[in-house]
Parts: C-alpha cells; sequence; structure tokens
C-alpha cells in the first residue's frame, strides 16, 4: 500500500483519517479498524476464548503508529486500499506459512486489486469486526546471525534452477540464522515468478522477510499507489518494521513510479507517508537499539537513477535521537561500503554505513560455468556471487562477505602472474580486489616472510574480471551462457608490486586485509620465478 497524498497542516489520527479518506475520494470512507494484539497460547493464529491481549505492543496502518492498551486492543484508520500490520516485539515470534514467510499483516482491499498484467490482491470484502494478529512467546538473544541476500532477480526457470543449485543448496545447510532478508529485485519482471521464488526459499526452513525492487513492480498503470500490487498480494506490506533482540529493523520501498522528472520509469525516494511511518515508528522504538533501515535502491549519488537527496536529509532528521544506525541496500549488482556525514544530512558526528550488498545473482547469472554448472556470475567490479551475514550484538553489528561455493576465509580475489622472468631493475604488479574493502581499509603485502609492505587502493577495474570478460571476444568457439557485462571501477581493488630480482624458484606471497570492523583476513600466494629464455637470433 502507497500513499500518495501530502497533508502540511495536519497532524495526529484525524489527519491519519482523512489521508486514507481522501486516497479512496472522500474522508467519509475512512473506518476505524479494530482489534487484538493476543498471546497465541495454542499456536493456530485465531483468538480463542481465553487467550490474552498484549500491552503496549505498536501496530501500524502504514502511516500512524500506535500501542495496544492494557488489554492488548488497538484502533486504527482504515481506507479502501490499506494494509494494517503488527510491529513484532523482542522476544516475541509471529506465525509463518507454509513458504515461512512472517504473518504479521491484514490486507484490506475490499474490492481488489485494479486489472492488472500480473496477479493481484483479490477482494477482501467488508472490513471485519476485528482484525486480530498472533503473537508467540520466544526466547531472542541479543547476540544473533540473519542471512542478507542481495537481489536474486530471477527471470527465468532456468535462473531459479541456478539460484537453487547455486546459492540455496548451500545456504540451508547454514545453521544458527534467526532469519532472512532480500534486498529486493526478488524476480526479473516477470512477476509470475513470484510463487517459484517462494518455492525455493522455503527450502531453507527460517523466516524469510522480502522487500521490493524496480523489478518487481507493476508499470502497467504508471501510479505509484498501483504499482506494488502483486507484491503485496505475495508478501505483504511493502513498508514494515519488526524487531529482533535489540535491534529495529525497517523495511522501505524507496522506488518511485513513474519517475516524476519525466512520467516514465523509475525513481528512488521516499514519499510523505512514508517518512510519517518512518517518524512515528522510531518515537516509539528505544533509543539505545540498533535501527536497521533496508530498501532496494543506495541513497548514495551514483547520478541516472540516483535516490532524491531531499528524502534522505529528511529522513535523517528522524535519527536525531538514534545513533546506532545501519542501512542495507541492494540493485547496483556491485559491492560498495558507503558513507553518509553532517554535509549529507547525518545528524551526528562521524558517518552512517551503508552496505550495499553484493548480489547471490551476481552479474545476472553471466559467464562461464562452473563444476555444478552454474553460471560464475562474479559482478562487474569483481566481487564474486554470494550473500552475507549480518552479525548484531546488542546494538553493535559486523557484516561478512560469504562468496558462493568457496571457503568463509575466501575475502578476497588476487591477480598474479602465474610465472615471473628474473631480471633486474624491474617489477610486475599484483592486485588484491578485498571484497568487503573500503578507502580506509588496511592491506598490505610480504614475501617470503619478509617486511609487510603497504599496498595502494587503485580506482581501476579488476584485471581478473576484465580478463575473463576478454574471452568472450577473443574465443574462436561460442561459449556456454551469457555474456557477462563490461567490467566497472572497483571502490576495493589495491596494488602491490613483486621484484623480478627475486632468486629463481618458488616464493610465498602474503596479503593482509583489516576490514572495517577490525578483523584481519590473511591470503597466501605462490610466486614462480623462472630465467628468462634466450631471444631467437635474427637474420
Amino acid at each position: 500500500m502507497k500513499i500518495n497524498i501530502k497533508l502540511p497542516g495536519y497532524r495526529g489520527l484525524s489527519a491519519c483519517m482523512l489521508m486514507l479518506g481522501l486516497l479512496n475520494g472522500t474522508a467519509a470512507l475512512a473506518q476505524m479498524a479494530k482489534g487484538y494484539v493476543f498471546l497465541d497460547a495454542n499456536g493456530n493464529g485465531k483468538k480463542d476464548r481465553g487467550e490474552k491481549g498484549i500491552q503496549s505492543i505498536s501496530v501500524s496502518n502504514g502511516v500512524n503508529v500506535i500501542k495496544t492498551d492494557k488489554n492488548g486492543k488497538y484502533e486504527l484508520p482504515v481506507g479502501n486500499d490499506n494494509i494494517l500490520f503488527v510491529i513484532k516485539p523482542s522476544g516475541f515470534g509471529v506465525p509463518v506459512d507454509s513458504s515461512m514467510l512472517p504473518q504479521f499483516y491484514y490486507i484490506h482491499k475490499p474490492q481488489g486489486s485494479p486489472a492488472l498484467r500480473y496477479p493481484a490482491v483479490k477482494p477482501t470484502g467488508p472490513l471485519p469486526a476485528e482484525v486480530n494478529f498472533a503473537l508467540l512467546r520466544k526466547k531472542e538473544d541479543k547476540q544473533f546471525r540473519t542471512l542478507i541476500f542481495g537481489d536474486p532477480q530471477v527471470y527465468s526457470q532456468q535462473d531459479i534452477d541456478w539460484f537453487k543449485k547455486g546459492i540455496l543448496e548451500e545456504a540451508k545447510q547454514i545453521k544458527g540464522v534467526a532469519f532472512g532478508l532480500s534486498l529486493g529485485d526478488l524476480v526479473g519482471d516477470n512477476l509470475n515468478l513470484f510463487t517459484d521464488y517462494k518455492r525455493v526459499m522455503a527450502t531453507l526452513n527460517i523466516p524469510w522477510y522480502n522487500m521490493v525492487g524496480n523489478h518487481d513492480l507493476n508499470f502497467d498503470l504508471k501510479v505509484d499507489s498501483l504499482s506494488d500490487e502483486s507484491y503485496e498480494a505475495q508478501f505483504g506490506p511493502a513498508n514494515y518494521a519488526f524487531e529482533y533482540g535489540n535491534a529495529h529493523f525497517i523495511i522501505l520501498d524507496d522506488i518511485l513510479v513513474p519517475d516524476p522528472r519525466k512520467n516514465d520509469g523509475y525513481w528512488a525516494g521516499l514519499r510523505p507517508d512514508q517518512l510519517e511511518f518512518i517518524k512515528n515508528d522510531l518515537a516509539n522504538t528505544d533509543t539505545s537499539k540498533l535501527i536497521v533501515f533496508a530498501y532496494h535502491i543506495p541513497m548514495k549519488d551514483y547520478g541516472g537513477r540516483a535516490f532524491r537527496a531531499a528524502d534522505r536529509v529528511k529522513l535523517f532528521e528522524h535519527l536525531k535521537n538514534h545513533r546506532h544506525v545501519l542501512m542495507l541496500s541492494g540493485h547496483t549488482h556491485l559491492q560498495r561500503q558507503n558513507f553518509y556525514n553532517q554535509e549529507e544530512g547525518w545528524p551526528h558526528a562521524g558517518t552512517v554505513h551503508e552496505y550495499n550488498a553484493g548480489t547471490t545473482s551476481g552479474d545476472w547469472y553471466s559467464g562461464e560455468l562452473d563444476s555444478n554448472k552454474v553460471p560464475y556470475a562474479t559482478m562487474r567490479d569483481g566481487t564474486e556471487k554470494g550473500y552475507a551475514f549480518l552479525n548484531i550484538s546488542g546494538n553493535t553489528y559486523t557484516i561478512d562477505y560469504k562468496v558462493a561455493g568457496k571457503p568463509a576465509t575466501y575475502q578476497m580475489g588476487v591477480f598474479l602472474p602465474k610465472v615471473i622472468a628474473h631480471r633486474k631493475d624491474e617489477s610486475v604488479e599484483f592486485y588484491a580486489n578485498f571484497f568487503m574493502g573500503t578507502e580506509n581499509s588496511d592491506m598490505q603485502y610480504r614475501i617470503d616472510g619478509g617486511k609487510w609492505t603497504p599496498m595502494k587502493q587503485e580506482q581501476a577495474v579488476d584485471p581478473a574480471y576484465h580478463q575473463s570478460y576478454m574471452r568472450w571476444g577473443t574465443t574462436d568457439t561460442l561459449m556456454f551462457g551469457r555474456r557477462p557485462s563490461r567490467a566497472q571501477v572497483s571502490s576495493h581493488l589495491w596494488r602491490g608490486s613483486i621484484s623480478t630480482e627475486l632468486s629463481v624458484g618458488d616464493h610465498a606471497l602474503e596479503i593482509k586485509a583489516v576490514d572495517m570492523f577490525g578483523r584481519t583476513f590473511m591470503d597466501k600466494r605462490s610466486i614462480h620465478i623462472e630465467n628468462p629464455k634466450s631471444l631467437p637470433k635474427v637474420y
């Protein structure tokens, strides 16, 4: 449910009722939804006799956020295109369906969605006398781990199979994960694939949250309020929140349809109703908690379809009382660590971190096939495809990037000549692509256990990626799969050099990388030095 009406001068519940009413043509159409948030003792999802309501639980209509009373009761206005949802508090769970999707919402669309190309919400009928939300008692540690998937973006059944074989079969072996989150672009424009995506994701057997991406939208009517109808039918609200441990997650749809600058395509930003929801939600959230924002398109300005900067500034204004913040995004099919300072609207000293995550689809399932007949799909900045772990302890966090099919210790790609000629007064360059690196990463190398030498960060394309890309233009025979995309400058590439005066034979190259969380990672490679070959005589 998207609301695109700005009502300056109105505040509180009456303003929300008017906003919801105007969405449906007249304020008289706004109704009051009533119900309870209750402890579901028998786990059947229904409020049975004797099951008690829970006090002080947040419930929202997508704009207002209110707390339940001492009996667990709430009242909220709804229009004719609305989704009500409970904001799951720490120490509780919500039921999940057969696809392991959390059931924390109620869709109210009496007439259903308008006619669209893809299936959307069917008519829900009159508003029930009570819309109740079940919570389950659940022990939640303040130290926990979540799975983060960037852009699965399946365009076909072939992509579904590659996604399952290349990512999910590995991920379902992982233990000790509290829940997972996909950062949008679940599918690639064919919204019929939502059901297939849900089917294969259910094999992970953990609660899984989702968000909408630009490739998950209905573009039929070029109306922002109707662009997420098919997504809503499958996954519920595009904007919502929940808590786990000492963290508060806020999931947002940051895609504006159409792009208001040209009345076509899309742009990235936040609408007034979303900012109002964020403000109201944060007002009910303990300032000691870690706030995790998750949305599809990053807020950094990369040109073209960049995020509307004014909306980022307004979002940051609502964080003046919240210092512990992390932001997550996808969309770019690159991996970057973005930081925002006070000049960009951050209200506190220092910076706030946005992790622009690498993708499970990599470079859109492109490139040569690996031993499992799945595309390597290395991203254009040299980041190998994979997924991330968000590790939370209290209100602090670390992030681990896991390359699919490689050991967890594999944190960098190294481009190094296989053989080097022994000569004088020359050196040979090598490169290390530290996938989670930032401009402040400490990168050093040494040879044969000698002195550590700093590496120099390069704003360049990854030579290993460029080499694999060029194979598609130089091969004499047609290769399997899809040609990779052209390389882009990597934000996490470093250069070192090897003296060719090293003695003939094998030498050990060690590379040490320290990430933004102070953790050290090592990689070790072998250097082979040979005497140069004699040049042929010229007659």
